[in-house]
């Protein structure tokens, strides 16, 4: 039997890597394209012709070639914000009736959910962890504690299912002391129900599984980062669901034995959005460069993202736990002035050097970094890795030293053509 593979696709940060552009530049090597986890809270910007798009639940591959795209069981949807962000991309042209599936077994975001998720901020206080407040939260720990309601509900008695969700939320909000009004959220919800109805709601693993019978390949696209993974990340400043790349096995119900290649997609430097440790965080004019320089701000939400110099300590933690065969480096037009860059190579917990990624990073972390000359140069035109200056690609091969995984791609910009896919030569790093 000619078996198909499977290759994942994951952010190795703090999310906001820039994942979508290099899912939608791979895009014409697979036959399907899947998303695995995660909910509209993750914004996946993509620039190709003039056009830019934001991506909030549908997958990356959307834009390219008529090749299907699935949402997998692992993701949480949010009826009315599909809908509009589906809506938006029909009027721009793009047919997606025909090309996305949607898994039955995806759970469902209520605009209750929303409400909670602010309601449980506003009790953490000081300790709120800074959720985008889309309900992501509430809704993954619905479905952990067996209570959720899942996309295939609304082909059968959806109303009365529906409806005792809804109480049980009211009832938790009601002990709360949580005032809230969700007339019109819940009236365009419904109306995203309906929308939902005229896509095919499918068995996503079994039709996973028999793409791969037939010989075909999927990309797997994972959304946020490691650093955000709810067992390996920098709890309790996580998302809440398994963003590394066990949780495209369990987001699309594929076997272990099936993935391939695992792609993890890094920033040249570092940012982060929200509350959280952040070991290299720089407070200084240099991070407000780096911002204003690569444009850093939340695609979804709007907020500044913290910046910093490239964490390799983290880094290495983040290509342990994923399996990752290949790197791919975005950004790295946005270092193009800087006369140093900065690297932490090891952090100093209580006065003791580690280059392993610590239980807990929030106190006593000192980050050492090394320098590097900065190469100075425009580079967001060039069309090869010939045309690289010496003291980039020096920057290239201190990284694969340091993190014994060869890059594979490097992103110059933006957009899709500014995207250089390296001639790698392996050694032994």
């Amino acid at each position: 039997m000619n078996q198909g593979k499977v290759d994942v696709l994951l952010g190795l940060q703090w999310g906001d890597e820039g994942k979508g552009k290099v899912v939608d530049v791979l895009t014409p090597q697979y036959d399907v394209i899947a998303r695995f986890q995660g909910g509209p809270n993750a914004g996946h910007t993509l620039e190709f012709e003039g056009e830019k798009y934001v991506l909030r639940s549908i997958p990356s591959g959307i834009f390219q070639g008529g090749k299907v795209n699935i949402i997998g069981n692992g993701v949480v949807l949010a009826p009315d914000l599909f809908m509009d962000e589906a809506k938006a991309l029909e009027a721009s042209g793009h047919a997606l009736k025909e090309r996305l599936h949607i898994s039955k077994k995806a759970h469902l975001i209520m605009p209750t959910h929303r409400v909670l998720d602010a309601a449980y901020e506003a009790q953490k206080g000081k300790n709120k962890v800074g959720t985008t407040g889309k309900g992501i939260g509430p809704t993954y720990t619905d479905k952990i504690s067996r209570n959720g309601l899942r996309v295939g509900d609304i082909l059968d008695n959806f109303e009365e299912k529906y409806a005792a969700h809804k109480a049980r939320h009211e009832a938790i909000l009601k002990s709360l002391n949580f005032e809230y009004n969700i007339d019109e959220v819940e009236k365009k919800w419904l109306e995203g129900i309906e929308y939902l109805r005229q896509f095919h709601l499918v068995d996503s693993e079994h039709e996973i599984n028999n793409v791969l019978r037939s010989g075909k390949s999927i990309l797997c696209e994972g959304a946020q980062g490691t650093m955000l993974d709810v067992d390996f990340g920098s709890y309790p400043f996580v998302t809440s669901s398994n963003t590394i790349c066990a949780g495209a096995c369990t987001g699309l119900g594929i076997g272990p034995n099936k993935i391939g290649e695992v792609f993890g997609i890094m920033k040249a430097y570092c940012t982060r959005v929200g509350a959280g440790p952040f070991p290299t965080e720089l407070f200084d004019e240099t991070g407000k460069k780096i911002r204003d320089l690569g444009h850093e701000y939340g695609a979804v939400t709007g907020r500044e993202r913290r910046c910093g110099w490239i964490d390799l300590v983290a880094l290495r933690y983040s290509i342990m736990v994923n399996g990752v065969t290949q790197l791919i480096m975005m950004k790295s037009d946005v270092l193009d002035d800087f006369p140093t860059i900065k690297a932490c190579t090891a952090y100093k917990v209580n006065g003791e050097l580690t280059r392993d990624f610590p239980y807990d990073i929030e106190k006593g972390i000192e980050p050492v970094y090394e320098e590097l000359p900065g190469w100075q140069t425009d580079m967001t035109k060039f069309t090869s890795e010939d045309q690289f200056p010496k003291q980039f690609k020096d920057y290239i091969a201190f990284l694969e030293k340091e993190l014994e995984t060869p890059i594979k791609i490097i992103s110059i910009g933006p957009d899709r053509a500014q995207t250089i896919l390296r001639k790698l030569v392996m050694s032994n790093y």
